[in-house]
């Protein structure tokens, strides 16, 4: 079990979409997502470096991001970020060709240029999945 509502939800989603690399920006103390998802390759970023049980938390700002991080990431997710992240982790994820989730703490989402956004409901996760307008060839 879990502290975050829905985290089985939304790992599930990641594991069955997604395959290699995948980045959370802004991992915190939890990691609840993070280590459900056995099979990808998970890099976990956040301001400070940490251990939070058996995940290493790298040291990154996503204002000013480490490329090495992201390099090779099919996905960047976000648990409750903040809006003021949300255009830099938009911009990043288009600049890798990225897909990128937000999950919400409410109503605390914004439009990113570039990108298109859908509500994904799935179990008890609720998250915004948004994807390139136009993927490359």
């Amino acid at each position: 079990m879990t502290g975050l509502r829905g985290a089985e939800d939304l790992a599930r989603f990641i594991r069955e979409n997604y395959s290699g690399r995948v980045v959370e920006v802004g991992a915190g103390h939890l990691g609840d997502v993070a280590r459900q998802l056995s099979g990808l390759e998970v890099v976990a970023t956040d301001i400070v470096a940490r251990q939070v049980g058996e995940l290493s938390i790298e040291a990154d700002d996503i204002f000013d991001p480490t490329p090495e991080l992201y390099r090779g990431a099919c996905l960047i997710y976000s648990i409750r970020p903040p809006v003021e992240m949300q255009p830099a982790m938009g911009r990043l994820a288009l600049s890798i060709g990225a897909d990128l989730i937000i999950r919400p703490l409410g109503d605390e989402i914004v439009s990113l240029p570039g990108l298109k956004r859908r509500l994904v409901n799935l179990g008890e996760a609720r998250f915004y999945l948004y994807q390139a307008r136009i993927r490359p060839l």
